[in-house]
């Protein structure tokens, strides 16, 4: 009985261990219809300027180019989403925003952006699709064209961030590698909004969305979130 006893208890144990050790970073899109919602359905638990972002059967969207924020702060998470550019589209998912007014060198950038579009289908590589914008490129273009929806999870957990794309793991980031506000560790520069070196920024802050950046409207939609330990 004893015995028994304990081969239930270590085979639970290893259970719980494998399971855990399956989730961080997911090497799939993840199941994630439980987790919690990024923002409620009436926005009510975000902050963004009146009248510019608004949610219709449950599809998010902005007219102008303003940040949609949580008023919550995450450090270790993943995040699941689907999104669908226009021609042109030019967006993000940002992280670790530890300044809302300022948010652009206080932040992580995940980019989204139409990369089949002239405009940034010829941009530099650390502005594309799934890049930590101005610092890392994704590992390749997997984004679908305009009007089809994508899906992404981003994980951050402690300085390490991973982006999946539409079910390839494109990106995977070091920030303590970024030590040089001026220059990315492949000796690339970084544009100079981008004032302060990733290693300095904290790993844990707002999350926001990019609006309508450069004329050219984005929609979020199945926004949801996981915190880890």
């Amino acid at each position: 009985m004893k015995t028994c006893f304990l081969v239930l208890a270590i085979g639970g144990l290893l259970a719980t261990a494998a399971t855990a050790g399956e989730t961080v970073p997911p090497k799939a899109h993840p199941e994630s219809a439980s987790w919690d919602n990024l923002v409620a359905a009436d926005l009510s638990d975000a902050e963004f300027p009146a009248g510019v972002w608004s949610s219709q059967d449950g599809v998010l969207t902005a007219t102008e180019d303003q940040c949609i924020w949580t008023k919550k702060p995450y450090d270790n998470f993943i995040l699941d989403l689907e999104f669908k550019t226009a021609e042109g589209t030019n967006s993000g998912v940002i992280v670790h925003c530890s300044n809302m007014k300022d948010w652009i060198p206080n932040s992580v950038e995940i980019q989204i952006a139409d990369d089949i579009s002239e405009k940034w289908g010829q941009s530099p590589k650390t502005w594309q699709c799934a890049a930590i914008f101005g610092r890392l490129a994704a590992a390749k273009s997997a984004v679908k064209k305009p009007g089809e929806w994508n899906r992404m999870t981003i994980t951050c957990q402690g300085p390490m961030i991973y982006v999946l794309l539409n079910g390839a793991a494109v990106t995977e980031m070091d920030m303590r590698k970024w030590t040089d506000a001026k220059r990315n560790p492949d000796g690339s520069e970084i544009p100079p909004w981008l004032s302060k070196p990733l290693a300095s920024i904290p790993h844990a802050g707002h999350i926001g969305l990019q609006g309508k950046h450069a004329g050219a409207p984005i929609y979020f939609r199945n926004l949801k979130i996981k915190t880890l330990e």
